[in-house]
C-alpha cells in the first residue's frame, strides 16, 4: 500500500522556508532538534562545531580511540558488533561535516585503529569485507581531495594496504 502523504522535495522546502519569518524558521529548528537525537547532534556541529573542522575530527577520532578500548576480544562477535557501531558512529560524523577530508582522514584512521586492535580481521569474511569496503570509500574520497592533501594522505594510504 501506497502512502498518501507525499514528502516535498529539498528545493520544495527552501523555498517554503524561505517564506517563513526568521522566528518560526527558529522554531521549526528547535522542533526538528527535538524530535531525533540525530537532528539534534547535526544542529550540535552545525552551530558549535563546524568553524573548527580540524579540532572536530581530533574530537571524533579520540571518540573512536576510547571505543576500539572497550571492545571485547574473548567474542569475535561481540568484537565485530562493536566494530560496526565504532564505524556507524563515524560515518554520522563523516556525513555531518559533508567534507572528503573529514572523510578520509576519519575512515583512515578507523582502518588503522581496526588493524592495530589485534583482532584477526582475515578470519572473519564480515570483517573482512567491511575493511576492504573502507579501503575503497577512502580511495574514492582521497581522488577528490586537492593534490597536495592527496599527497599526505596517500602516503598514509599505502603505508596502511601494505601492512
Amino acid at each position: 500500500m501506497e502512502s498518501v502523504i507525499k514528502t516535498a522535495t529539498v528545493g520544495e522546502l527552501k523555498d517554503e522556508l524561505q517564506s517563513v519569518p526568521p522566528a518560526q524558521v527558529l522554531a521549526l529548528c528547535l522542533r526538528l532538534a527535538k524530535f531525533k537525537k540525530e537532528n539534534k547532534e547535526l544542529l550540535t556541529y552545525l552551530l558549535f562545531d563546524a568553524h573548527d573542522l580540524p579540532n572536530y575530527i581530533e574530537t571524533v577520532k579520540r571518540e573512536m580511540d576510547r571505543l576500539f578500548s572497550e571492545i571485547n576480544f574473548s567474542n569475535i562477535y561481540l568484537a565485530k558488533k562493536t566494530i560496526r557501531k565504532i564505524l556507524r558512529i563515524t560515518n554520522k560524523h563523516i556525513k555531518f561535516t559533508g567534507s572528503a577530508l573529514a572523510e578520509t582522514e576519519l575512515l583512515l584512521h578507523f582502518c588503522i585503529s581496526l588493524k592495530a586492535s589485534g583482532i584477526p580481521i582475515k578470519k572473519s569474511t564480515a570483517l573482512t569485507n567491511l575493511f576492504v569496503n573502507q579501503i575503497k570509500k577512502i580511495e574514492k574520497s582521497l581522488a577528490s581531495l586537492h593534490e597536495d592533501l592527496q599527497y599526505d594522505y596517500t602516503k598514509a594510504f599505502e603505508q596502511l594496504k601494505a601492512n
